[in-house]
């Protein structure tokens, strides 16, 4: 089937992203950096690479020695990525210069694969209109409300710019899984009994669990098609106290519900980001996070998705919900 490169394997969706690929009998090099883990990539199949980012001449020189080895990648999923930072500037560093870097190697090596697929963000557009309530389109103009998506955007805006090069775009929204850290948060408040929203209004939300996401990007990077991006939905919607009576269901848990002011959370994010400023850090709880939490609109187009990869989501909210609670019980994160 030929060779794959992806990047960012030893992450949440990197991981899966293996997976997918082995199940696929395509002949997989996990790109890490040396420090990470390699706990969920176990399989003996696995070739592993080890790629420094920083430096536009060091991947090159790994490409043009795989070149000699006889090793040409046919196939690119660029997944590596940051989504938490303990500076802004760290966003754009990894998100934007890394890929930069990366996509210029290849070129000036002269090993540009077939296929070049770039895991993006909905928060590379940001949220969709909270009056209208229309969903995100595809021909809309990106307007996203935290660092990361600004980041992820101006990848976006780099790989579109390049001449002759396959690029083609995969813009999840949230995604949740087994592994995952950041929406286990929230399960693991609900576990506690405790159900909070932010404002009186309800968000709208999108999700992918990621067995499905991961599907769908290595049929993408598999398919004829590049040069276009989309967005990655299971193609239904639901308001976050839906969220939270499937997440009660399948913990079978009753919650205190409880709303906090907008005003409130955002005054709170904005004082704890100026202290901590002074160490260099970032808190959870910051102003990019809460111009996220505080969107109530996260729906976005998904038809031409579904009309040109024939996708169609194995799990619905429910499904995926009761699946990863399964999982985060039976390794002891939750109890």
């Amino acid at each position: 089937m030929g060779n794959i490169l992806i990047t960012g394997s030893s992450g949440f969706i990197g991981s899966f992203l293996v997976e997918e690929a082995l199940k696929r009998d395509l002949k997989v090099y996990a790109g890490m950096r040396k420090s990470s883990s390699k706990k969920y990539l176990q399989d003996p199949r696995i070739l592993f690479a080890e790629i420094d980012f920083t430096n536009k001449e060091s991947i090159k020189e790994f490409l043009l020695k795989k070149k000699q080895e006889g090793v040409v990648f046919d196939y690119i999923i660029h997944n590596a990525g940051l989504t938490k930072a303990r500076k802004k500037e760290d966003f754009y560093l990894v998100n934007y210069t890394f890929t930069r870097n990366f996509a210029e190697a290849l070129i000036e090596a002269g090993t540009l694969p077939k296929k070049f697929v770039y895991t993006s963000s909905l928060a590379a557009f940001g949220p969709g209109d909270e009056v209208s309530m229309k969903p995100v389109m595809l021909d809309d103009t990106p307007k996203p409300v935290d660092e990361y998506g600004k980041s992820k955007l101006e990848a976006e805006k780099y790989l579109m710019s390049v001449t002759d090069f396959p690029w083609l775009i995969i813009r999840p929204s949230g995604v949740y899984g087994p592994r995952e850290t950041d929406y286990f948060v929230y399960f693991q408040t609900i576990s506690r009994g405790m159900e909070p929203y932010i404002g009186s209004r309800p968000q709208i939300l999108t999700f992918i669990y990621v067995k499905d996401l991961v599907r769908l990007i290595v049929d993408a990077v598999l398919s004829d098609i590049s040069g276009r991006s989309y967005f990655v939905t299971d193609g239904k919607e639901y308001t976050s106290r839906e969220f939270a009576a499937i997440t009660k269901k399948h913990l079978n848990k009753k919650t205190l519900s409880f709303t906090v002011p907008a005003g409130l959370v955002g005054g709170i994010a904005f004082a704890m980001e100026k202290i901590f400023s002074i160490t260099g850090r970032m808190p959870t709880l910051n102003t990019d996070k809460f111009n996220i939490m505080k969107s109530l609109n996260w729906t976005c187009q998904v038809d031409v998705l579904q009309k040109d990869f024939s996708f169609k989501a194995e799990y619905d909210l429910d499904k995926g919900v009761k699946e990863v609670l399964e999982w985060y019980k039976k390794e002891g994160w939750l109890h």
